[in-house]
């Protein structure tokens, strides 16, 4: 699926390797960043389609922002930029978190990040807030997905899952559809029924419009631990997670604190810390579990076993997606999904600020950093080389 521009593997594996450079935020700020370069600067895709790819990566489990890399991997170059796109994008976490294990696990600490993300964090809530508006346009179909936003939206901030939403969303939109199949049916049967008044009534305004209302509606080394068992305990989580960081946390934390003991407590949060610290997606903490459990073997194959899952997923996915917008049936579902997803994102910005600014200075990097989106509308690196380095300089001074 792609909007028409074939481009090359090596283009896919450059783009996705500098992304998982500076692609802190989580996976919000890294849709947003996908939005703004691949459907607005680059013109990849639409943002009809990305909204189509995020509503469909929403339906399966894992991390959503990578599984976005591979479906936009592979509407720009095919099956092999799928693999090459994840793999890139996912790379540079991976080895920044088994760096950091290595530190972790030799000094007992690891480097203090709080400076970088600072500065990162109002940079990438900017970015965020423009992609919502951007794909507002793609996820609104009428009335009744922008209602379906507030409604999830508030929801969602009330502790409601992220999956009976999503999925309820879209149960919604289908039955809306299918009501509105159902109605107008109906009236074509009663009109038909009718005593015909003359050939010009019976193709009258109001007939058509009948016809169109439903295309309208529906647009180090724990011992003892085989590092086989590690991979089958990492996959089974990749196969099976939905939602955000702190779902992992449960995962982990039921896994090896609660039921093997191969973690403690503090190594876990420790972990969680190291993937939220570093860019790329959050998943990245199974090479620093893997590795505090198993060395290096452990590293690489829980970071094996958390994402495969993801690039079978979407493997078999991805070409279902055109299908599903051009299904009469589907296409609704979809549409409500797409409406779930958007109020998901919506919450995003609400509950970072919340917690990011939570200071003069950090209030002023953001509306610097949105004026400079609204005004210069910048490559993302060097917003966050500026946001990383305004952090350090602070810090470095307060």
């Amino acid at each position: 699926m792609s909007s028409g521009n074939e481009g090359s593997v090596g283009e896919v594996a450059r783009y996705f390797l500098r992304l998982g450079v500076i692609a802190f935020g989580g996976p919000a700020a890294h849709i947003a960043i996908m939005r703004r370069e691949l459907a607005g600067q680059r013109k990849w895709t639409t943002d009809q389609e990305l909204v189509d790819m995020l509503g469909v990566a929403n339906l399966i489990p894992g991390p959503n922002s990578t599984e976005m890399a591979m479906h936009l991997g592979a509407g720009r170059a095919g099956w092999r930029g799928l693999w090459v796109g994840g793999f890139c994008f996912i790379l540079p976490a991976t080895v920044l978190t088994i760096a950091l294990a290595w530190a972790y696990v030799r000094y007992g600490s690891t480097p203090a990040g709080e400076g970088i993300i600072l500065g990162v964090q109002p940079f990438m809530l900017a970015i965020i807030v423009q992609a919502i508006w951007g794909l507002k346009g793609a996820a609104l179909k009428g009335a009744e997905t922008l209602l379906l936003v507030f409604v999830v939206a508030f929801a969602a901030a009330a502790g409601v899952g992220e999956i009976p939403l999503i999925f309820g969303a879209g149960l919604v939109m289908l039955l809306i559809h299918a009501a509105v199949r159902a109605l107008t049916a109906s009236s074509r049967k009663n009109l038909n029924a009718m005593p015909p008044a003359g050939k010009r009534a019976r193709k009258g305004p109001f007939r058509r419009n009948l016809a169109v209302a439903p295309m309208a509606l529906a647009a180090a080394g724990a011992p003892g631990v085989s590092v086989w068992e590690l991979f089958l305990v990492f996959l089974k989580i990749g196969a099976l997670l939905y939602g955000s960081g702190y779902v992992l946390l449960s995962f982990m934390q039921t896994e090896f604190v609660d039921q093997r003991g191969w973690l403690t407590q503090e190594q876990l949060v420790d972990a969680i810390s190291a993937g939220q610290f570093t860019p790329g997606p959050v998943f990245s903490t199974a090479g620093f579990a893997g590795y505090v459990i198993s060395g290096w073997e452990g590293a690489i194959l829980a970071t094996l076993g958390i994402f495969l899952p993801s690039f079978l997923f979407v493997t078999a996915t991805h070409p279902l997606v055109p299908r599903l917008r051009r299904s009469s049936w589907a296409a609704p579902f979809l549409d409500g999904v797409n409406a779930a997803a958007l109020a998901l994102m919506v919450v995003v910005p609400v509950r970072l600020g919340l917690e990011v600014l939570d200071g003069w200075y950090t209030a002023v990097l953001f509306v610097v950093g949105a004026a400079i989106l609204l005004r210069f509308n910048p490559n993302s690196a060097w917003l966050v080389a500026a946001g990383a380095a305004a952090g350090l300089a602070y810090t470095a001074v307060a």
